[in-house]
């Protein structure tokens, strides 16, 4: 079967990166490439508590694009294995079941939740991690009965959706309710993560909220903000006037589309602007809960110097490594949180995993999701998929995503 299948190495890394700077398109196309599309066997099931999917759609995410041009830190290389096969965000049709596997049949339509935690990896006792209902943070996604990967898209073993088959472990399964979109389908994982966010930093009524980036995962922190009923304030900061006017579309109280993120503080929050003898201007008062889905150096600097006294900054994007004045996080009594993956959590009453909570809240018409995907290829244009998101603001893109029906 034909698969998109990504490798690099620390020789292709330290090439790459100097000849991709200047010309991006090595990373994908001719004999450096990271990514390639490749004939590979389907895949077997690796035991009798797996299923093997069908794919029927697969989200390209953000990280799949810095993977591919080795935008991330190389801090995580220990948690994945190559070559693997990409995609995470996917849905797909059950073809076959193990002898292990009770809750699932053949012919389902199902989503996955892609950590490869404990469970599916055979480790017993679980660590801290999956025993505190935080699989998605798993501590041995480098052990067990399969090679490395924190999820299924980075482990050589299990395969991802930019394949026509993969396999899956029976723990990551999750049935999609009736009558749900592919497209709706293949935004679960997406949504679960910052479901899962605002859950870890859930703002209240009377808070002032910041959503720094308005792409994919800042409009589904709004969405995600307004189906748990919460009305609070909230800004979003996105030079995109197109993902900007998405994201007020999406629940957002206010837009900022000129970077100017102290001078919001001030307008939607009422703050005061200290300017030091150096260096930019630090607000006392000010956002008290934000969310930063960039990650870089310079969204993190504004946030903190944006950010309220005893404020807290959640860090959705996943950037390379920060240089950071921490004079606002001593000063303003600040914490700064890590955000990953998928957990389970109190909603609505009722303990569930959030895949549960976003299958459902999408079930119940709370989130738009199926027309975030705007665009849809077929894998082998999977080269046009990457230049359209590396300019979506001019595609008017949002999600992409490779179609197998």
């Amino acid at each position: 079967m034909k698969a998109l299948q990504f490798s690099a190495s620390a020789a292709k890394f330290l090439v790459l990166k100097p000849l991709g700077a200047l010309f991006p398109s090595l990373f994908y196309k001719g004999p450096l490439a990271t990514i390639k599309y490749v004939d590979i066997p389907e895949p077997a099931l690796p035991g009798p508590d797996w299923v093997k999917l069908r794919t029927l759609m697969c989200g390209f995410c953000g990280s799949d694009q810095s993977l591919i041009f080795l935008k991330d830190s190389p801090t995580a290389s220990p948690f994945t294995s190559f070559p693997c096969v990409l995609g995470h965000e996917l849905c797909g049709e059950i073809v076959e079941v193990g002898n292990g596997v009770t809750d699932s049949s053949v012919g389902d339509r199902v989503t996955i939740s892609p950590g490869l935690t404990c469970t599916a990896r055979g480790i017993d006792p679980a660590c801290q991690c999956c025993r505190a209902g935080r699989p998605g943070s798993c501590e041995n996604t480098a052990r067990g009965q399969m090679s490395p990967g924190m999820f299924t898209g980075i482990c050589k073993d299990v395969g991802g959706g930019f394949a026509p088959y993969l396999v899956a472990h029976k723990s990551q399964i999750y049935k999609l309710p009736a009558g749900i979109s592919l497209e709706t389908a293949s935004m679960t994982e997406p949504l679960g993560v910052t479901i899962q966010a605002v859950m870890d930093n859930r703002p209240m009524a009377d808070d002032k909220v910041l959503v720094i980036g308005g792409g994919v995962i800042g409009n589904l922190i709004v969405q995600s903000i307004r189906a748990l009923g919460t009305p609070c304030s909230v800004t979003v900061a996105e030079p995109s006037v197109f993902h900007a006017e998405l994201a007020a579309r999406a629940g957002a109280n206010h837009v900022v589309t000129d970077g100017d993120i102290p001078g919001a503080a001030r307008q939607m929050t009422g703050a005061e602007s200290y300017k030091p003898i150096l260096g930019k201007s630090i607000i006392m008062g000010g956002f008290t809960k934000i969310f930063d889905c960039v990650g870089h150096t310079d969204t993190l600097r504004a946030a903190m110097r944006a950010m309220a006294g005893g404020g807290t900054l959640s860090v959705v994007g996943i950037g390379d490594e920060v240089k950071l004045d921490l004079t606002p996080l001593w000063l303003k009594l600040q914490t700064i949180k890590g955000v990953y993956a998928h957990g389970v959590n109190l909603v609505d009453g009722r303990r569930e995993h959030v895949f549960e909570t976003a299958l459902r809240f999408a079930a119940e018409g709370r989130v738009n999701l199926h027309e975030m995907v705007t665009h849809k290829f077929p894998l082998s244009r999977y080269q046009d998929m990457i230049e359209i998101n590396m300019r979506k603001s001019a595609n008017r893109a949002v999600k992409t995503a490779v179609s197998f029906t």
